[in-house]
């Protein structure tokens, strides 16, 4: 963790040195998230992300941008149980809230549009199941179940629509599985997002 930190500020004090302009914003929009893996038969469920960023410019063409982000995600499960003998439909509710800090890299391919990429890590906040079966629901903290850092990669695009109003659209590929504990050796899970987002920079 503490090479991650030290790395991920390096990245940004070499920015801030060979920045010709550099921008602090705020963004937030919507989240649609799902889990991928061995979850059975999952659907995807509407989150929000909130946060702030810093666009750094090192041409006319190419920007950093590094990000502090709360968002919520999860899915939506659904499957079977046995009780005494009756089989029940059942439906759980999988809500994940992390601080994700996403290190974009940003071309502009013309003036206000860019393609963006770059690596995510994400700190998990809480994690909560809920279960309902014949209309009755229970939530349980299932936070101990879940691995407290998660790594992914983003692809996305963004337009400038003035110098201070902006939006993009951006996928989170999760690339480590979720699931801790003795379950992680038999049971693969990983977060999958596509949010859409609007910005305003200062």
């Amino acid at each position: 963790m503490k090479k991650i930190i030290l790395s991920v500020a390096a990245i940004m004090a070499f920015g801030f040195a060979n920045a010709q302009d550099a921008k602090f914003g705020i963004k937030g929009g919507m989240n649609l998230s799902t889990l991928t893996g061995d979850i059975e038969d999952p659907s995807s469920k509407v989150g929000f992300h909130v946060g702030g960023f810093a666009e750094i410019k090192l041409s006319e063409k190419f920007a950093v941008q590094p990000e502090l982000l709360y968002s919520t995600q999860g899915a939506k499960e659904k499957g079977e149980f046995e009780y005494e003998g009756n089989v029940y439909d059942a439906e759980i509710d999988y809500k994940l809230a992390y601080i994700n800090l996403p290190i974009m890299a940003k071309y502009y391919i013309v003036d206000k549009f860019n393609v963006e990429a770059g690596p995510q890590i994400g700190f998990l906040v809480s994690a909560k199941a809920e279960a309902t079966v014949l209309g009755n629901s229970a939530e349980e903290d299932v936070k101990d179940s879940f691995k407290s850092v998660d790594f992914g990669l983003n692809l996305g695009a963004g337009y400038d629509f003035t110098d201070k109003f902006s939006a993009g659209a951006r996928y989170n590929i999760g690339l480590s599985n979720m699931i801790d504990g003795e379950a992680a050796d038999y049971v693969k899970a990983h977060n999958g997002v596509f949010s859409l987002s609007v910005g305003y920079k200062f």
